[in-house]
């Protein structure tokens, strides 16, 4: 499986078929249509470190202790289609993972901004001293 620049090894993907909760009529009881996909993110030779480290974060519940990325796809009737959507999700996963983030610049406000800001705060200050009750005036 292509995702980006990576190449992921099928025997890396495990997929189990279960059966689908909700309405699905006579085949219901007797169709394992939904599909759960598990991926060893942690243990992948195919993904570098910070990968993993990225799609595991990017993952979220859908990631267990271990590092596995379970996906579980119900979405279809069929088998064929839920997998392909399992199989899709985990490659947006791993698309998302692959962008790095870019490094935050240190910037300092200008002089402009700083001076707006005290000018503001002075009047923020002189319309609540107009509120305070004044003591001894009556």
């Amino acid at each position: 499986m292509r995702v980006g620049d990576l190449l992921i090894d099928e025997s890396e993907i495990v997929e189990s078929f279960v059966r689908s909760s909700g309405p699905g009529g006579q085949n219901v009881n007797k169709v394992a249509s939904a599909v759960e996909l598990r991926f060893d993110a942690r243990r992948s030779p195919s993904l570098p470190d910070d990968v993993a480290t990225r799609l595991i974060k990017l993952a979220g519940a859908r990631a267990t202790q271990e590092g596995v990325i379970v996906i579980f796809a119900q979405r279809f009737a069929s088998q064929p289609r839920n997998r392909q959507d399992a199989r899709a999700r985990l490659a947006a996963l791993l698309m998302k993972a692959q962008e790095r983030a870019k490094p935050r610049l240190a910037t300092r406000p200008t002089l402009a901004s700083r001076t707006r800001r005290l000018d503001d705060k002075t009047r923020r200050g002189a319309a609540k001293a107009l509120r305070a009750k004044r003591v001894g005036t009556d």
